[in-house]
């Protein structure tokens, strides 16, 4: 098998780093098992998001999804030399083919059913414009150019001001009731103006864009971030005094989150400031404990496992949403195939919410298989 590899940007090649790849991997099967519930009516509640304002472990995946993005980057920025057209290629590429894949997602299967059993073609005018591969591919390209034309330095005063300005346009420009509520916030309102309601997100009961156009501004900074300490890993290595440092920073991060959550409620689903430096925060000390345990204790024999999730992340991303919607095109007594297996099977070992996160395991267990059968034929699929 040809092995597919591009500089990839979700992908940090570095035997050294086993720690940041094991980051990566836990955060993709993390992601797989939140979004694949056996039942969406049978949760535990740590593996929901917050209704709206609050904090959950589910929570903390996207974030650290971008997070490693950072970290990745901080491997591939210097093999393009400054200013060339050849790293603006590179980005804009990138970009591109990560949100047309998710635009491709949201379309997928392209059909759905209707009465009588039967399948017809959805709507392609009321497409999902984003979601989470386009706030990935936006929040990159952001990063990318300004970690390369501004450098660090220039990187953490747009921070700074991308954080603290969100929070005031936000509250200026919401509700004056209750500016950081879902029907009145300055996101949605952005959200409206520029893009048709049919082409937003429909989960929350109106139309409301969770990776929208404003919100994806301070979600550059969990980039930002994660690029700044994977440089600093590899500028001072994987030892105590990192983990230390790790430590420190994440507590700090976290402590100044919890504090702003009092004037800026911690809200993943319009991404608010305070939700930004405690996800920061918290990436940090799961990467020290990683560190501490990998590299300093050398415990190093469990990491396989993730580390299969994370040497192709992008495509078990995309397959894991792929697969579960196909299996609801195959219809057994009328039901898709993925609630059937549901019913018939995990519902008789366990009770409903057991069951339900059973299922999720399971399947994510699936998706390891795939990524392992593709470590083993040596196939690395970038962008």
């Amino acid at each position: 098998m040809k092995n597919l590899t591009a500089d990839p940007a979700l992908h940090a090649t570095s035997a050294r780093y086993v720690s940041l790849d094991v980051l990566r991997g836990l955060t993709i099967a993390l992601m797989v098992v939140v979004n694949t519930p056996g039942s969406w009516s049978a949760v535990y509640a740590p593996f929901l998001h917050a209704p709206w304002h609050g904090f959950t472990i589910t929570d903390m995946v996207f974030p650290s999804f971008l997070f490693v993005v950072g970290n990745a980057l901080s491997f591939s920025m210097h093999k393009s030399e400054p200013n060339s057209s050849e790293f603006l290629q590179k980005v804009c590429k990138r970009t591109v083919i990560i949100f047309l894949i998710g635009l491709f997602l949201n379309a997928y299967p392209f059909v759905k059913l209707a009465e009588g059993e039967n399948f017809v073609f959805i709507d392609f005018t009321s497409i999902r414009i984003f979601g989470v591969l386009q706030r990935i591919a936006l929040c990159y390209f952001l990063a990318a150019l300004l970690l390369h034309y501004w450098d660090t330095k220039g990187a953490v005063i747009f921070s700074v001001l991308a954080l603290s300005g969100y929070w005031m346009v936000m509250y200026i420009f919401g509700d004056s009731v209750d500016p950081y509520s879902l029907p009145g916030n300055a996101a949605l309102k952005l959200d409206l103006l520029l893009i048709n309601p049919a082409n937003l997100y429909r989960g929350e009961g109106i139309p409301f864009e969770p990776e929208g156009i404003l919100s994806t501004l301070p979600a550059v900074v969990n980039v930002i971030a994660g690029f700044l300490v994977g440089k600093y890993i590899q500028k001072h290595g994987s030892n105590k005094s990192t983990v230390v440092k790790l430590i420190y920073a994440g507590v700090a991060f976290a402590i100044l989150g919890l504090l702003w959550d009092f004037q800026f409620p911690m809200n993943k689903k319009i991404w608010t400031s305070s939700f930004v430096l405690l996800t920061v925060g918290l990436n940090s000390l799961v990467l020290a404990f990683l560190i501490l345990t990998i590299d300093v204790a050398k415990l190093s024999r469990w990491t396989y496992f993730f580390e299969v999730f994370g040497r192709n992340p992008l495509i078990l991303y995309a397959l894991s949403g792929m697969i579960v919607k196909t299996m609801n095109l195959i219809r057994i007594d009328g039901q898709g195939l993925k609630p059937w297996l549901y019913d018939h099977y995990f519902l008789s070992i366990v009770n409903p919410k057991a069951a339900s996160l059973l299922y999720a395991f399971t399947y994510m267990m699936l998706i390891w298989l795939i990524g392992y059968w593709m470590d083993l034929k040596k196939l690395y699929i970038k962008v």
